[in-house]
């Protein structure tokens, strides 16, 4: 099961108060809803592929409406053959839509400002949590990026649901998809928020548990690579200066080097291996600094290079 489903799972368990189930079920139509109309008479089909958002739709309708409400499945018949769930109101459509403030006109949805509608927390935060049980996913964050998104194949509806969502400082950006629109959030942090918003703690702590440990791996792998680098500069300095050293040996011998370099260079023979920091600790003479050893190692390389 993905992460996506865990989500969804979750947040159909949840159980209201109030008003609250008008606005999940409010956005999942305003999502999932087709409305058609025959003369005088209208009907609402909401169609799904789970079976419990199907559950879900049925029971928040039976608590919120009194007409008949029926349930059918069908088959599909193109690429996956799932199933299709449709919870269908064929009487008192109206009522039910005018219930839940819902503007229609002839077969479509009118988007009217839902910053008006939903005026309490947590109806919005509902609403929310119905948009992205209707049409949202986010990516498993043991996996791939962070992402979140809610698809939209109105552009109206998807603008209002970016400025809800940036009603919680969210940082939600609108696009156009070829057969749609998307809102979207980019960020872990406000993934997690939205998470914790849309009450689907559950998914928060193993959304966040995934993060502290990628977070944690990548810092390592940061840390592991600048040792690296810093191994493989080391390693390939070491190599340039011994050869340096055995190129005077090989020529005009080491005596031709001051005391002072002689003395750096037959300490780098003995231990090609160390640092700069480590080489000076093992001057005889007495120690000398990392900047020091630079500056006598340099002078060492000019005299090879005129060599």
């Amino acid at each position: 099961m993905s992460f996506s489903s865990d989500v969804k799972k979750e947040l159909i368990r949840t159980e209201y108060e109030n008003n609250c189930p008008k606005a999940e079920l409010a956005a999942i139509i305003r999502m999932n809803g087709l409305i058609s109309t025959n003369g005088d008479e209208t009907s609402l089909d909401i169609q799904t592929e789970s079976a419990a958002i199907a559950r879900r739709i049925f029971t928040l309708l039976k608590q919120v409406f009194t007409g008949p409400v029926e349930l059918l499945v069908r088959k599909k018949m193109r690429l996956k053959k799932n199933n299709i769930y449709i919870v269908r109101v064929k009487e008192e459509a109206n009522e039910l839509l005018e219930t839940l403030q819902i503007d229609h006109e002839n077969d479509g949805f009118e988007q009217t400002n839902l910053l008006t509608i939903l005026k309490t927390d947590e109806c919005r935060r509902a609403y929310l949590r119905g948009s992205f049980v209707a049409r949202g996913s986010i990516n498993n964050p043991e996996t791939s990026s962070y992402h979140m998104e809610i698809f939209n194949l109105d552009q109206d509806h998807n603008q209002i649901l970016c400025e809800l969502l940036n009603m919680y400082e969210l940082r939600a950006r609108e696009l156009q998809r070829r057969n749609g629109y998307i809102v979207y959030l980019k960020e872990a942090n406000k993934i997690a928020d939205f998470l914790r918003i849309t009450g689907a703690n559950k998914a928060l702590f193993q959304f966040e548990d995934a993060r502290i440990v990628r977070d944690m791996r990548n810092s390592v792998n940061r840390i592991v690579n600048c040792e690296t680098a810093n191994l493989n500069k080391t390693i390939s300095a070491s190599v340039r200066q011994v050869e340096n050293i055995k190129l005077i040996e090989s020529t005009v011998g080491l005596d031709y080097l001051p005391e002072r370099l002689q003395e750096i260079a037959k300490v780098r023979l003995a231990y090609p291996e160390v640092t700069l920091q480590e080489l000076g600790k093992l001057i005889p003479s007495g120690e000398l600094s990392k900047s020091g050893v630079n500056h006598r190692l340099k002078k060492i390389e000019e005299i090879a290079q005129s060599l």
